[in-house]
């Protein structure tokens, strides 16, 4: 087992490693929550590295150039913060006191946007490692793509500490395979060896060969047997730098080290130590008993740490200035792209279809909008979970992205989990606009990912295409039911299911123009008509989430509502009762998260509150659409799963038609108040 470093340690580092450590105690047993064991075990790991080897500014955070630091292991949130208190970044000792409490910028696992410094939200684990191999990925294409040969204004490195957890996750293996692929090799990985867990040690559930594992993935891996020797640890940074491949250092550590009982123990994994044990460590550290101390020795470490800092982002100001100069052209692209502004009339040449187009599936529209957009955009990153024929995501003359090229085409394998992790690590990283796509139903492997780029605000776009029983013969394990509910109850993430070929382009008007904002697009695999826009509402009524698709000539008495394909039967039935005496609005309904950031007016202006008798038609779940029809209409929808047979006949079986949503039309009218 590592040993402990000597009581009397006066070392300027071990300082400074001693305050971090202290810190965690500290933080977690005032909160009364909170993890100190992982923060106290890695302080010297990530004080070498924060110190000596991680190129970043504290007083330039947002420096495009800084190295990326991701803590997968989000739950030691007391390391990264304490890092970032001793290197100088705008985070006072009162906010380190004020850990996990309401409105701090030291919530219980690192938020992004909460506090300066932190690049990602981490803490469902497996994650940080699919968001680090992301971030190299940017990193690559941004390199290649402006950098000049004595002009290298892209040239920084990802780091990322992780636990056992995370490499337990199955998303961290998938990640690490594809970058062990594409020979990442400005990636590196610390694995935090403590080999504790809640339940106990890791050799519970846990007992593979995790460095041949990473080198099975074309990984270059080491490994430091003590996590207290500063010496080894420099060694296993240099090694890594000098290194083409992704790398993977096996930090072996003990638990809370130094604590006398609770050291090596799951007593030390999400609880505080308490008042007597801190104690005692601090006796061991030959610290002072009083919460929150930070020596002088630690505050000129600060200073040292801004100054480095300044040279860094001194030295690449320098460059920069001497690129915009030489090449400016491509420093207004590369200006552009990380601020994420869209070019001027980036959508001008965006397909417009007419009736006679049709019938075309939205995913077949889909890819014609995103063939165009990338064309315009120029910074458009993504590709498919080995479905680009399938999801429309096959770009005609995009390089690939490989070992040896960083195309902007990305072939993500059978690694949709991992796929959505990487693809909020591009996005969180700056300068591209990430998207990835498969079958609706697979969202189910995305889901955590997904969740945390609406959490992120990181305006990743995502392409779910099949998405209804219209995939037909394939059966119910490939079509989705629940999936749309389950989707719009995340907070954040846009939903939109277009109706037809040019609302589909409308749908990406919306989603590349949203900042902060992730977007499901949901598509079609079958057929459908192109609807005449002479005749019905225009389709730039999708930007507004819900717009009158056909009305009446006179006052609406009813409305029946409905996204994808759902709409033709529903503009069919709405149309046969209008004639036949039931005044009839039919509204195309792509996107609820759309139509809700309307304003009041709006919103009663397409949904009358006067108008009772409602009907909403969706080929998925219930759940939900009971807020739009009110306790006086109806729902036509399948709270059952589906079954293998050709979609036409799934759609008369399962009554989703448009006599139908006449007869239920029907009813609710007849019902009104």
């Amino acid at each position: 087992m590592p040993t402990s470093p000597a009581p009397a340690a006066t070392d300027q580092a071990w300082k400074s490693i001693n305050t971090i450590r202290a810190l965690a105690m500290d933080a977690v047993e005032q909160a009364n929550s909170g993890h100190p064991g992982t923060p106290m075990a890695l302080a010297p790991a990530g004080w070498v590295l924060w110190t000596e080897f991680l190129q970043h500014s504290p007083r330039h955070p947002d420096w495009p150039d800084r190295d990326r630091f991701i803590l997968s292991c989000g739950h030691a949130s007391m390391l990264l913060y304490g890092l970032l208190h001793l290197t100088g970044y705008d985070l006072p000792l009162e906010e380190i006191k004020a850990f996990r409490q309401w409105g701090s910028a030291t919530p219980g696992h690192p938020e992004r946007g909460a506090t300066p410094g932190v690049e990602v939200t981490t803490g469902p684990l497996g994650q940080g490692v699919g968001n680090a191999v992301g971030m190299a990925m940017a990193e690559r294409v941004l390199a290649e793509r402006f950098n000049r040969d004595d002009l290298p204004v892209v040239n920084h490195r990802v780091w990322a500490f992780v636990s056992d957890g995370d490499l337990m996750e199955g998303v961290a293996s998938e990640a690490a395979s594809l970058a062990g692929h594409l020979r990442l090799g400005k990636l590196t990985l610390v694995y935090d060896d403590n080999r504790i867990t809640i339940d106990g040690t890791t050799d519970l559930a846990f007992s593979e060969d995790v460095a041949a594992r990473f080198e099975g993935y074309g990984w270059h891996v080491s490994a430091v047997g003590d996590g207290n020797d500063l010496e080894a640890i420099r060694k296993a940074y240099a090694a890594a730098l000098a290194d083409e491949r992704p790398t993977l250092i096996v930090l072996r550590t003990v638990i809370a080290d130094p604590a006398p009982t609770k050291r090596n123990t799951s007593g030390a994994h999400g609880a505080p130590l308490g008042a007597e044990e801190i104690r005692r460590t601090k006796e061991v550290m030959d610290w002072p008993d009083e919460a929150f101390h930070v020596p002088p020795e630690a505050h000129r470490a600060t200073q040292r740490a801004i100054e480095r800092g300044n040279d860094a982002y001194g030295t690449w100001t320098t460059s920069w200035q001497r690129y915009q100069a030489e090449h400016p052209p491509e420093a207004a692209e590369l200006q552009r792209w990380l601020t994420g502004e869209l070019p001027e009339g980036w959508d001008a040449d965006l397909p417009a279809y007419g009736p006679g187009d049709g019938p075309l599936a939205t995913r077949k529209a889909s890819a014609g909008a995103l063939e165009t957009a990338a064309g315009t955009v120029g910074n458009l990153i993504g590709g498919s979970a080995d479905l680009a024929g399938s999801t429309g995501v096959a770009l005609a003359g995009v390089p690939d992205f490989t070992a040896d090229r960083a195309g902007l085409q990305v072939h993500w394998g059978i690694r949709e989990h991992g796929m959505a992790a990487c693809l909020n690590g591009i996005a969180a990283h700056g300068g591209l606009r990430p998207f990835g796509s498969t079958f609706l139903v697979f969202s189910d492997y995305m889901k955590p990912a997904m969740r945390l780029s609406a959490l992120m605000e990181l305006p990743v776009i995502y392409i779910g295409t099949h998405d209804s029983i219209g995939v037909g013969e394939d059966g119910p394990t490939h079509q989705p039911i629940e999936h749309l509910a389950m989707l719009r109850a995340i907070p954040n993430l846009t939903v939109i299911r277009p109706a037809d070929a040019n609302e589909t382009v409308e749908a990406w008007r919306a989603a590349l123009s949203a900042s902060q904002t992730p977007t499901v697009l949901v598509l079609t695999r079958q057929k459908l008509p192109v609807l005449d826009r002479a005749r019905y509402g225009n389709a730039d009524g999708l930007r507004r989430g819900a717009y009158v698709l056909f009305d009446p000539v006179t006052e609406p008495e009813a409305i029946i509502m409905a996204t994808g394909s759902e709409v033709h039967p529903a503009l069919e039935a709405g149309e046969a009762l209008t004639a036949d005496g039931v005044p009839t609005r039919v509204v195309s309904f792509p996107s609820w998260e759309l139509f809700l950031a309307q304003s009041d007016s709006y919103r009663e202006a397409v949904l009358p509150s006067s108008v009772r008798a409602r009907v909403a038609v969706e080929a998925a779940a219930t759940m939900g659409w009971h807020r739009f029809t009110t306790d006086d209409g109806q729902v036509i929808g399948l709270d059952r799963f589906g079954a293998s047979a050709p979609a036409a006949t799934l759609f008369q079986q399962f009554d989703l038609t448009a006599e139908r949503i006449i007869a239920a039309t029907r009813d609710v009218w007849t019902r009104r108040p």
